[in-house]
């Protein structure tokens, strides 16, 4: 399929279960710089989203974990949110919503496998976080994240992150 910014919005957003008021946004966070480049500058590239979404994901996941788990020193916090926004987790969030279909991507990022390269799917994404929150608000962005944020909590090792007083007073 050719990907062109007439790709299929409704369908995304079926899959992201959130309706963009702003339709720009959405676009603009699906643009790649290659493609953008394309477009000679009349598209603009995710990547300034890309920089919004990375904060207000890291906000939303630090404010679940510091209230979560209230015991919880600040380094095992840092290392567990790192856990949640990093590339790897942001590809598998991407993933889910199949972002790497609806990516608009120059021809050559799409004939060099962009489409499926983690760190342009893991950016998308970020850049995705940003544009729901520019379009709604913080609170309909956290509804958003949250989902991810509980799976990938879930499929976290759960006693890799208890700080080892929480760890001996359970073997007590």
């Amino acid at each position: 399929m050719e990907h062109t910014e007439y790709v299929d919005l409704a369908q995304f957003e079926r899959y992201i279960r959130y309706h963009f008021q702003n339709k720009h946004l959405l676009l603009e966070a699906l643009s790649h710089s290659s493609y953008a480049d394309e477009k000679r500058k009349t598209r603009k590239c995710n990547e300034r989203l890309e920089f919004l979404g990375d904060s207000v994901l890291s906000i939303v996941v630090s404010e679940f974990l510091f209230r979560k788990y209230p015991d919880l020193p600040e380094g095992e916090l840092t290392k567990l949110r790192a856990s949640m926004v990093c590339e790897k987790a942001l590809y598998v969030f991407a993933q889910e919503i199949h972002l790497g279909e609806f990516l608009l991507l120059g021809k050559g990022e799409e004939n060099s496998g962009g489409r499926e390269r983690p760190s342009i799917q893991a950016d998308a994404f970020e850049a995705l976080i940003a544009a729901v929150y520019l379009d709604s608000g913080m609170e309909r962005t956290r509804e958003f994240l949250m989902p991810f944020v509980l799976r990938s909590l879930e499929n976290e090792e759960k006693p890799a992150f208890k700080d080892y007083k929480t760890l001996l007073q359970e073997i007590v």
